[in-house]
């Protein structure tokens, strides 16, 4: 039988909604795929479209059984890199299978071990800022915090306060016109007439010459601190020589940008939905309070906490930081049949995944225990928060590290106050909260 066109959504109709997109697209697609189905073409004008998908099983294909037809969309190969450089997360080809295989070894669970003292001391240290007794937005708290795990993890030793928050600004601010730029692509031209972004450009550079300058200071000092960047400046490629200064800046610069934001939109959705399950915060105390006396280790304490992984497994499927996963087909292809023309750029929704009736039992309801029933495989097909295949989020292992600290660090020493309202939420590059404000009390 031969393959059908892919429904589609005209550039009128994406014209018309333009403004509402640009606050929250996510209604407007879901409306779209309860409308025209699983998969549908939405037409940009001027012969540009996006064919956007909520079909698990073409994800599956497309990320891991036939991954080699597919790469990443110019959204990451093109303009992001202006903002973060060509690494690990924005290459492709031989550049990315070289520098996958160059820094696989940093992220393994044997090497993290070293990190989680690190870990668990910058969580700490941060925790304590939240202010008790009255309603505060988390959000900022969790936002430095997983900034400085990520710096603690790089550089260990003390870096300028000064500088942290210049880094951080920069990464933030670079993301917002990058959304920008993609949701209001019929202003590309205004964005550069104004100097937009060329003024981001020129603040990642600095952002640049900032993480050289403590790069440097370290091979200075001599010292070996056994973090991250020592791990960096050791690895050697296949003919012995290291990363040159540039690649490695931009590896750096990536692990910030990649490492810090969705890490703290997963620990406010998290704290967000424990807020609507009072119940559960109490079993996560229980499971917390038994792993700390029954632990002799960090790394037996998280294997001690199976309930808080699986809150944080359902906190992420309900609001995956990285919601879409952006693809590009090199040859044509056929999948359900649907006709997938050449070079057609592709969105995977994992918000609409992750919540499809067809995949989850009562998609909506916040129910940890679903991880716990079944083997740690039984989701694979429709479960995607670190994306799936050859490029499967290489830091996976260690925010699930870091989130499990930080969300047993919270249950052991605050409650949460209860809350009824809906959760808010601010999709940009990744799916942010919004109004996330909760009273924390200590217990």
């Amino acid at each position: 039988m031969e393959a059908k066109k892919i429904p589609s959504v005209s550039a009128f109709r994406f014209l018309i909604h333009s403004t509402q997109i640009l606050k929250n697209p996510l209604p407007f697609h879901h409306k779209n795929f309860e409308t025209k189905g699983d998969t549908f073409r939405l037409k940009l004008g001027f012969g540009k479209s996006v064919v956007f998908s909520r079909d698990a099983g073409f994800a599956q294909y497309a990320l891991q059984k036939n991954h080699r037809n597919y790469t990443k969309s110019p959204i990451q190969t093109r303009d992001l890199v202006k903002y973060v450089g060509r690494g690990l997360l924005t290459s492709e080809g031989e550049l990315w299978q070289k520098q996958r295989k160059l820094i696989q070894p940093a992220f393994h669970k044997k090497q993290l071990i070293n990190l989680l003292d690190t870990l668990q001391d910058a969580i700490k240290a941060e925790l304590v800022k939240i202010e008790t007794g009255k309603p505060k937005d988390i959000f900022p708290v969790f936002n430095d915090l997983a900034f400085q795990t990520v710096v603690k993890s790089l550089f260990s030793s003390a870096v300028d306060q000064t500088e942290i928050n210049k880094l951080q600004h920069i990464t933030e601010a670079a993301q917002q016109m990058l959304v920008k730029e993609l949701r209001q692509p019929y202003l590309g031209w205004w964005f550069k007439l104004t100097g937009q972004i060329k003024k981001h450009v020129s603040e990642s550079d600095e952002a640049r010459n900032i993480l050289k300058k403590l790069v440097n200071e370290r091979r200075k000092s001599g010292n070996r601190e056994d973090d991250l960047l020592d791990m960096l400046l050791d690895a050697r490629y296949e003919d012995g020589s290291a990363m040159e200064d540039g690649q490695l800046i931009d590896e750096i610069l990536i692990l910030f940008t990649a490492g810090h934001e969705t890490t703290s939109n997963a620990l406010t959705f998290t704290c967000e939905l424990l807020a609507r399950n009072p119940e559960i915060q109490e079993t996560l105390f229980a499971e917390v309070t038994k792993a700390k006396s029954n632990s002799e280790s960090l790394m037996d304490f998280i294997k001690n906490c199976p309930f808080t992984k699986n809150v944080i497994e359902e906190s992420l499927r309900l609001y995956p930081p990285a919601y879409f996963i952006d693809r590009v087909n090199i040859e044509e292809d056929e999948f359900g049949g649907l006709f997938i023309p050449k070079n057609s750029s592709l969105l995977f929704s994992l918000k609409e995944i992750h919540t499809d009736p067809k995949n989850w039992d009562e998609p909506q309801k916040f129910k940890p225990e679903r991880f716990s029933k079944v083997n740690p495989n039984h989701f694979s097909g429709q479960y995607f928060p670190f994306g799936a295949g050859p490029r499967m989020c290489i830091g996976n292992n260690f925010a699930m590290y870091e989130m499990i600290l930080a969300i047993a660090e919270i249950t052991k020493t605050y409650k949460i106050s209860e809350k009824k309202t809906p959760i808010q939420i601010k999709p940009l590059i990744t799916l942010k909260p919004k109004n996330a404000i909760l009273e924390f009390n200590f217990r």
